[in-house]
């Protein structure tokens, strides 16, 4: 099988409630709508809003809930990302579930927003899944795609679609396309950018392809997105480059360069020079 069908839901909710009863109306109902879907992913944090409060234990009721909706649908869902507890620490997790209810992958968000989003670990683990006869996606969240080793870890361990969840509501979301945009075409695979509206976030969420060409940007309502993601295009252009251009992946692979900042014990004055990660202060005008 070559092209897969995926949507992305673009929801309009509350923060700082639980809104499973709205989301799971939409994913049913998208699903009637076309039942030729493959996956419905979701936006960052989109159950419960940014409210570590609403933490649960992984597996736990709220994972558990959206297993039962993914055999509902029999759809690949993808949980956009919940809170997870373990233990003393709180974790951004993203979940995927499988059309049979299993989780197939969880994902521990590794550049949470700070110094704003505060109180949540950072995870450790780049995490890429197979859907059988399919390919391989990888899971990124948010703030990850600002750090491009993030996304070429999973191109690295062979994703060839990275399903972004993001929740931003600022002005840098413009900003946040080009940079979908930049690793889809060095990394070339598709990048698919779902973001909320309303008051969880500003919409225009993107799907980018392996050229860094926009398959479809929205607009800044609530929106089904449903796209087809065609795995021979990725391979295709992974082997010859976007329209017989550049193959960067190719080209990171065969160079011999070795990265400075990556080695054990390697220091940065430039850096370190940076101060404390902190929010700016309250400027004094008194002096």
């Amino acid at each position: 099988m070559s092209v897969f069908t995926l949507a992305g839901l673009q929801l309009e909710l509350e923060p700082h409630q639980n809104n499973f009863d709205i989301i799971r109306a939409e994913v049913v109902g998208l699903k009637k709508r076309f039942p030729n879907l493959q996956m419905i992913m979701l936006s960052e944090l989109c159950n419960c809003g940014p409210a570590p409060r609403f933490a649960e234990p992984m597996p736990g009721p709220l994972e558990q809930a959206y297993a039962e909706l993914a055999m509902q649908t029999e759809v690949y869902l993808v949980t956009g990302s919940l809170f997870e507890r373990d233990q003393d620490r709180i974790f951004n997790t993203l979940s995927v579930l499988s059309p049979k209810g299993d989780v197939i992958a969880r994902y521990r968000k590794i550049f949470p927003f700070l110094p704003y989003e505060e109180g949540v670990s950072c995870g450790d683990e780049f995490v890429t899944f197979d859907v059988p006869g399919v390919g391989r996606f990888g899971l990124s969240v948010c703030y990850d795609m600002w750090f491009p080793e993030t996304i070429r870890a999973l191109a690295w361990k062979g994703a060839e679609v990275v399903l972004h969840p993001t929740l931003t509501n600022t002005i840098d979301r413009d900003v946040e396309l080009a940079i979908a945009r930049a690793n889809a075409a060095t990394n070339q695979c598709y990048m698919i950018d779902i973001n909320g509206a309303g008051k969880l976030g500003n919409g225009r969420s993107i799907v980018a392809g392996p050229g860094g060409e926009v398959v479809y940007q929205a607009g800044e309502t609530q929106e089904a997105i449903v796209v087809d993601v065609d795995f021979d295009y990725v391979r295709r252009v992974r082997e010859s480059g976007w329209h017989s251009l550049g193959q960067p992946l190719k080209s990171f692979r065969d160079n011999p360069v070795v990265y400075p900042q990556y080695q054990q014990g390697a220091g940065s004055a430039a850096l370190n020079a940076l101060g404390p990660l902190q929010k700016p202060a309250k400027p004094d005008w008194s002096e």
